[in-house]
């Protein structure tokens, strides 16, 4: 396949020598544009982000608030150093990070969940790891507040999180329980077409709880089984959750239309 023509963004990269050449374009989303690029022998992806500008007000408002994790690039670094399964980075330059190119078993681009059908022990087995991702990045101080089948790729040796765009401080910002909890379900939510008994479970909550008390490491057994405290319904928690379950189901119709 003959290379493309270089957009505007990455020829600063090849003026330095960083890049030979861009293959393609292999995906667009609303964070940054990613690349197929070669240097050398290599075959490398060069995510190219987008302006801040072009982002949801409401969306920096609950991703900022006592926000720690200042950017993707340092989350990612955060989550890498803690072992979870991203792209390991390059360099960054000039807006545009350049990292593995996630493969799958016949060497091409990963596809992403989206795009795969599984088989119901092919779903446990990729839910129990993704699971297992999210608890290292909560024992790294790390929620990803955005995690879904749309920004998980299928490597060749398992699943691969290709985003951290809204990555916050655990500890520091009010909306981490509930991120966590929507990253959970967003998990629980597709491996379940696949798995039905998936539905009836409730790691969030347990993970969130094992997390509070400090007693959450890498390799804890969990069960999926949470006991819910009876008392006073908190009305306005009940209508902010009502709110997020819609703005996702917005924003999942809008990532499926931009999909067809």
């Amino acid at each position: 396949m003959a290379p493309m023509k270089s957009p505007k963004r990455l020829q600063s990269l090849i003026d330095e020598g960083l890049v030979d050449e861009v293959v393609r374009q292999l995906m667009s989303g609303k964070e940054a544009t990613v690349y197929v690029v070669r240097r050398g022998g290599e075959t490398l992806c060069a995510k190219v982000y987008k302006e801040a500008t072009q982002r949801s007000f409401r969306q920096a408002v609950d991703y900022t608030e006592n926000r720690k994790v200042r950017n993707s690039r340092q989350a990612r670094a955060m989550a890498a150093a803690a072992g979870v399964r991203v792209p390991k980075p390059h360099n960054f330059c000039d807006g545009v990070l350049l990292m593995d190119l996630v493969s799958d078993e016949h060497g091409d681009a990963a596809p992403r969940l989206n795009d795969v059908v599984f088989t119901p022990e092919q779903a446990r087995a990729h839910h129990a790891t993704l699971l297992k991702e999210v608890v290292r990045m909560l024992c790294a101080g790390v929620v990803h507040g955005d995690l879904s089948e749309f920004n998980i790729l299928l490597g060749d040796d398992g699943p691969v999180i290709i985003d951290l765009p809204q990555a916050v401080d655990a500890a520091g910002n009010n909306h981490a329980q509930r991120m966590l909890l929507r990253d959970v379900a967003n998990l629980r939510g597709f491996f379940g077409r696949f798995a039905p008994e998936l539905l009836d479970t409730d790691y969030g909550h347990e993970i969130w709880d094992l997390y509070r008390r400090g007693i959450l490491d890498p390799g804890v057994a969990l069960t999926g089984r949470f006991e819910h405290e009876t008392g006073a319904v908190d009305v306005g928690n009940v209508m902010r959750e009502i709110d997020d379950a819609r703005d996702e189901e917005a924003a999942r119709r809008l990532r499926m239309q931009a999909l067809g």
